[in-house]
């Protein structure tokens, strides 16, 4: 029998409680920046083109950690909650909106079922939130819920192909495929139980518009000529400039 999804939300609420004080440091750096970017590249806002104007528009975050890409959209006169499973997560953004500001709604909840009612938001949006850590076919769904119509749904995770191409037990992806691309899904990291999720495109787009999507935009991330490594190790900087490692998709809802 497979897990439920009340398990798998259990599973990863301990993952990113214990990460907490770790993700605080980056936090903190990322609320102190004026420059709105995307993924463990950094490739700013202003070069993508993902919101547009956000200003007095109600924007939901699924899965916002310590929220500072919600920081960064209030600060352009947006409207944000923020939403988290982890209460340790959330700890940390409440401490720097504190620190920083500015102050907006945080509220800790899975992204599968949001307490918030239907069509309240101009723009859904996540990093690495709950476009990798929920099942997609449920997070979907509430977006769908939650937006009005003409609304941006708007999600950040890593691509298929660097799936396919990092083993279950290696700590980052190399140049051979090693893992079945159809049939991707739900997957669960040995070392620490956590639970994430991917979809092949062809698999999105069916998804997106059973929920009454049209998709807008699949943004292929690339690193900037600059851009360094940082602290990700799990994939290299030569492989993010061969192939995409990061992708954003933008769908409306109808």
């Amino acid at each position: 029998m497979a897990p439920s999804a009340g398990e798998d939300a259990r599973r990863n609420r301990a993952v990113w409680n214990a990460w907490a004080e770790d993700y605080r440091v980056d936090g903190r750096r990322s609320w102190a920046s004026t420059e709105p970017c995307w993924g463990i590249w950094h490739v700013p806002e202003r070069e993508l083109g993902v919101f547009g104007d956000v200003a007095g528009k109600n924007v939901l975050e699924l899965g916002c950690g310590t929220a500072y890409q919600s920081a960064w959209l209030a600060r352009r006169g947006a409207r944000v909650v923020g939403l988290d499973n982890s209460p340790a997560q959330l700890a940390s953004a409440r401490l720097l909106q504190r620190e920083i500001g500015p102050v907006f709604p945080l509220i800790h909840a899975d992204a599968a079922a949001v307490p918030l009612r239907d069509a309240s938001f101009d723009a859904v949006f996540n990093e690495y939130g709950a476009a990798l850590w929920v099942d997609p076919e449920r997070w979907v769904a509430e977006a769908a819920r939650l937006l009005r119509p003409g609304g941006l749904l708007a999600f950040l995770s890593n691509t298929p192909l660097l799936q396919a191409c990092w083993p279950i037990d290696a700590s980052a992806a190399g140049t051979t495929l090693v893992n079945d691309y159809f049939g991707m899904r739900r997957d669960v990291d040995p070392s620490d139980g956590s639970v994430y999720f991917h979809l092949p495109h062809g698999e999105w787009v069916r998804l997106l518009r059973r929920h009454g999507f049209t998709v807008e935009d699949l943004i292929e991330v690339r690193p900037a000529p600059d851009a360094s490594s940082g602290r990700w190790q799990f994939v290299p900087l030569e492989w993010a400039r061969r192939w995409p490692s990061e992708e954003i998709w933008k769908a409306r809802k109808l």
